[in-house]
């Protein structure tokens, strides 16, 4: 039986055109494609106009105002898709459309210098142009109704997105894949007034916006665009694109400065902001922008332009506007120079109405973690609180390497949102979603990963009885009980010892914050206190970390989504250090293969490592064997140990971080970290040190692995369970 080609129109289209493309850079080529697709969709249009004034007696089909009062684009004859077919098949045809690009230019000056003129260069095989130019013609791309110019636009954003997937990393400039768009786009609802995005690339925040307002049978007319883009040849790709969507874009505006030094919007209020600008981009003009007005809740530092683009948006909102925009998860959490205090600042002036952590995978561009924060003006619904959203495990993999949300995930994440807003038909589901209030933020720092609100997933007892289900839990909270009954005597007789002027007796150290920070006081107290040119202790001395310990990176340069699997070898992001208060990580979600391990450097429970960028100088604990990448540091030997280690990383990491590097995001520089000068201690006081502060760091593991130990303890519980059951069959 024959197999059914299942192939959409855009899909069939584009596998045609990519045979044609031989041996040119799709950077290149996608210029080429594009390009005659939106002549086509212009000549079409016009053809169409011109057939219906050759039909009426008192009308001129050559007139070019008749087709400018029908917002149709004039195209000279020369340029018509009817001669450029005609003469697909001479060698000159190169030249023949160029000129007709320019021609069109000339009676269209909204068109001036966004049509390619690339189809004459010498590495453009003409006999293959010319058979693309038969496929185009050969399609079923006619204007004959606004049903046509829905398939233009469909064939174009495709072209666009398989475009993007072709380059790979710089395919991502120029293009947000369309689940994203659709998601924030159906988050804030832009139905009526002025839409506004401030790094716009090829404009598809626009479109999306188009369809919204026309799937909700509203007016296209009802929503101005506004834009800005300082990639020149990403801004002429999406002028053509909202050309075919007969969107104006009169707005939208190119230079080479960008947003933030050259604002082509200096006045603009908008209603809604859709944006996905660069992740973390560096050096990007703050040094000359210390005292814009734009900067009202903290200047953003030129190592990162994450809170610049936040506040450069918030400044453009209108005081009933709402604004969407994707960035970094690092943005959710990072406190390096000032970022923190902003973000604070922004969440004390309730701006921060949800958060949503989107799945890996879902760039072109980067394998960086990504998330879309939901700010507004007035947020009469839902003042002091915070909706927080975790869709990183949502989504499916449509290749090897890319994963995208499905319609049904889209409708989910939306669905939340607006019924939270609504007030109806809301409530906090374990793992997915939480509604905060602004205290409970407070209490985590003013950080806002959502995995640190939303909590672990319920767990299903379809598989074990509601007794089994008691035992766990009483056998779970026996144990630990019994176990911290002996950590708090431990610490307790520490404490009386080292400190006997204050009373430790018959305390209950349950809080991870009041041990974690007991610990920082006393590393504060013994070793801080003295600086590298102050009078030292008998026997201690000023010497670098790396006379301490060895200094490795991690494995291979992320990402290497080739070998990442649901299962197999535990693989350490940067993301499941942030997610979570403790000093420990058990919850690791991603995987690789056997065979990605070369890649890496497998490290075992207890281990200490150091992130390396996207958030970079966070000391963690594994608490499970893992594999890292070199996001991370590692320390295969050492001299001191861990807990003194962790503490010393934790007092030195503002300066650390403000000596990093890094275009894209921020690495610390492992030879200063080596060459970092501190003051070392005797031998003794090491191991008096160790004696007082280990017993904390064993009652902060208990505590943060209690919940981990009941889901083991019921999990042999069910495998018991499905045992009892196979024996019995």
């Amino acid at each position: 039986m024959a197999k059914t080609d299942t192939s959409t129109f855009e899909q069939k289209l584009f596998k045609s055109a990519d045979k044609l493309r031989k041996n040119i850079d799709a950077a290149e080529y996608k210029h080429v494609v594009l390009g005659l697709i939106f002549l086509k969709y212009i000549s079409e249009s016009f053809s169409e106009k011109y057939e219906e004034l050759d039909k009426d007696e008192y009308s001129d089909p050559e007139d070019r105002d008749e087709y400018i009062a029908a917002n149709i684009f004039f195209v000279p004859k020369d340029a018509r898709w009817s001669h450029i077919h005609a003469n697909a098949k001479l060698p000159t045809i190169g030249q023949t459309i160029d000129e007709a690009m320019e021609a069109i230019e000339r009676e269209n000056k909204e068109l001036k210098n966004v049509l390619p003129q690339v189809y004459g260069k010498a590495n453009l095989d003409k006999t293959s142009l010319g058979e693309l130019i038969d496929l185009i013609s050969n399609t079923d791309l006619q204007a004959e109704n606004d049903n046509s110019k829905d398939l233009f636009g469909r064939v174009y954003e495709y072209f666009l997105g398989e475009f993007a997937n072709a380059e790979g990393k710089k395919g991502g400039q120029f293009y947000t894949p369309k689940a994203i768009v659709k998601l924030m786009v159906e988050m804030i609802e832009p139905y009526k007034g002025r839409v506004y995005d401030p790094a716009s690339g090829s404009g598809g925040m626009f479109v999306m916006s188009e369809k919204f307002v026309l799937e909700h049978r509203g007016r296209i007319n009802d929503i101005t665009v506004y834009g800005q883009e300082s990639n020149q040849t990403t801004w002429k790709l999406s002028k053509m694109n909202l050309a075919i969507r007969n969107i104006n874009s009169k707005f939208v505006a190119w230079n080479s400065e960008g947003s933030f030094l050259k604002d082509a919007h200096p006045d603009l209020k908008a209603d809604f902001i859709l944006a996905n600008p660069p992740f973390n981009q560096s050096d990007w003009g703050i040094d000359i922008l210390q005292e814009d007005g734009r900067w009202k809740y903290g200047v953003p530092p030129n190592g990162n332009a994450n809170y610049g683009w936040l506040q450069h948006m918030l400044y453009h909102l209108s005081p009933k506007g709402v604004m969407a925009t994707v960035l970094s998860n690092g943005s959710l959490s990072s406190n390096t120079s000032g970022e923190g205090e902003i973000r604070k600042n922004m969440i004390l002036s309730d701006l921060v109405e949800c958060i949503v952590a989107l799945p890996k995978q879902l760039f072109y561009n980067t394998g960086i973690p990504a998330c879309i924060w939901i700010m507004r003006r007035d947020k009469n619904h839902h003042n002091r609180e915070v909706l927080f959203i975790d869709a990183s495990e949502m989504g499916y993999m449509k290749d090897r390497v890319h994963r995208d949300l499905s319609d049904d995930d889209v409708d989910k994440i939306k669905e939340t949102y607006h019924n939270w807003r609504k007030g109806e038909n809301y409530h906090n589901q374990k793992g997915y979603c939480k509604s905060a209030t602004i205290e409970e933020i407070e209490k985590h720092g003013y950080i806002l990963t959502p995995g640190r609100y939303v909590g672990m997933e319920e767990y299903d007892n379809d598989n074990i009885s509601f007794t089994s289900e008691l035992i766990c839990i009483n056998k779970t909270l026996r144990e630990f009980t019994n176990k911290d009954a002996e950590l708090n005597d431990k610490i307790s007789k520490q404490l009386n010892q080292y400190f006997p002027h204050i009373n430790w007796d018959n305390m209950n150290f349950s809080s991870n914050e009041i041990l974690e920070h007991t610990a920082k006081v006393i590393f504060k107290e013994w070793f801080d206190k003295y600086k590298t040119d102050d009078k030292l202790p008998e026997g201690w001395k000023v010497d670098t970390i790396g006379s301490l310990i060895d200094i490795k990176r991690g494995g291979s340069p992320r990402p290497i989504q080739d070998f990442i699997s649901e299962s197999g070898y535990r693989w350490l992001k940067i993301s499941d250090a942030t997610a979570t208060d403790s000093p420990y990580i058990f919850r690791i979600k991603e995987c690789i293969i056997k065979e990605g391990l070369n890649k890496t450097v497998l490290k075992k429970a207890g281990d200490l490592v150091l992130s390396n960028s996207a958030t970079p100088g966070i000391p963690k604990f594994l608490a499970v064997d893992t594999c890292i990448h070199d996001g991370w540091l590692h320390f295969p030997s050492s001299k001191v140990s861990n807990e003194y280690l962790y503490l010393l990383f934790l007092s030195i990491r503002p300066k650390l971080v403000q000596q990093g590097s890094g275009s894209v995001f921020t690495n610390l520089k492992t030879d200063i970290l080596r060459q970092y000068e501190i003051v070392i201690p005797d031998e003794k006081t090491f191991k008096e040190f160790d004696k007082l502060i280990k017993p904390i760091f064993e009652r902060i593991y208990s505590n943060s692995s209690q919940i981990h130990e009941f889901i083991r303890e019921r999990e042999l519980q069910i495998n018991e369970n499905d045992l009892n059951v196979a024996t019995i069959l």
